[in-house]
């Protein structure tokens, strides 16, 4: 394989994979987060794949340029620093991190020029411990320890997502105003006289001495709500609705 210079992405290398389906899967997933460094490790089924294109779906061009290696050495020769995922123990002298803070740190080694490369192991009993034996740290997911194993895909899809999301910048809550804007305090006002005018006329404000006390506590529900201008739009012809029956059925009566 030809030498790259030092990317801000860490390969991803699937060691002995068992099934296309699967690759193609982990594809998708690395793409779905902006990453298209793969590396392929002696695939039990060869390569290129069928399946693994067809599960790929769009993010094909990522298996065009996926590396093929015969041995987990030649794969990660050009790395500095090897994280290896795994859901058991060991029984390997190593530091154990999360993706979270494995994603940290690679983001840390890469931005000073080093290379990283992320081990996922075959589907059936993940990577053996000559390959964990080359890393420098494991990944282990907490996972429910009654049923520790991840699929590979999900694997690759979960350490993907915590790599973007530490440089993401995607506000954790934003309000789709669905073509409308906030309604604003005269808007506001004028809802609250018009419910209150109807009240009135209903003689909800009783008695005298109280009517105050409660169109403030009135005024005050509408202060409460964030409401819109497509909020305040319905309720007046909610009221106005309301007014319409009310006196269709004095006539009718």
């Amino acid at each position: 394989m030809t030498y790259s210079p030092p990317s801000a992405e860490p390969v991803f290398v699937l060691v002995r994979p068992q099934m296309g389906e699967n690759i193609g899967a982990a594809a998708r997933g690395m793409w779905n987060f902006g990453l298209d460094r793969m590396r392929v490790v002696a695939p039990r089924d060869g390569w290129p794949n069928e399946r693994a294109v067809a599960l790929a779906s769009g993010a094909g061009r990522l298996l065009d340029h996926a590396g093929l290696y015969d041995d987990v050495p030649s794969a990660i020769a050009d790395c500095t620093y090897v994280f290896a995922t795994t859901a058991r123990s060991r029984g390997i002298t190593v530091p154990i991190l999360t993706p979270e803070h494995a994603m940290a740190q690679a983001r840390a080694i890469m931005a000073n020029g080093g290379r990283v490369a992320v081990l996922f192991g075959p589907e059936r009993a993940g990577l053996e411990n000559d390959d964990i034996a080359r890393a420098n740290a494991v990944i282990s997911v907490p996972v429910n320890p009654d049923f520790p194993s991840l699929n590979l895909a999900q694997c690759v899809l979960l350490c993907a997502y915590e790599l973007r999301r530490l440089a993401d910048t995607t506000p954790p809550e934003v309000l789709d105003m669905a073509g409308t804007d906030f309604a604003n305090l005269a808007e506001i006002t004028a809802l609250g006289d018009h419910l209150e005018a109807r009240l009135d006329e209903a003689g909800f404000f009783f008695p005298e001495d109280k009517a105050p006390r409660m169109k403030r506590n009135l005024r005050q529900i509408w202060s409460r709500l964030p409401l819109t201008q497509a909020d305040v739009r319905t309720l007046h012809g909610a009221f106005r609705q309301i007014v319409r029956w009310a006196e269709q059925k004095r006539d009718q009566g």
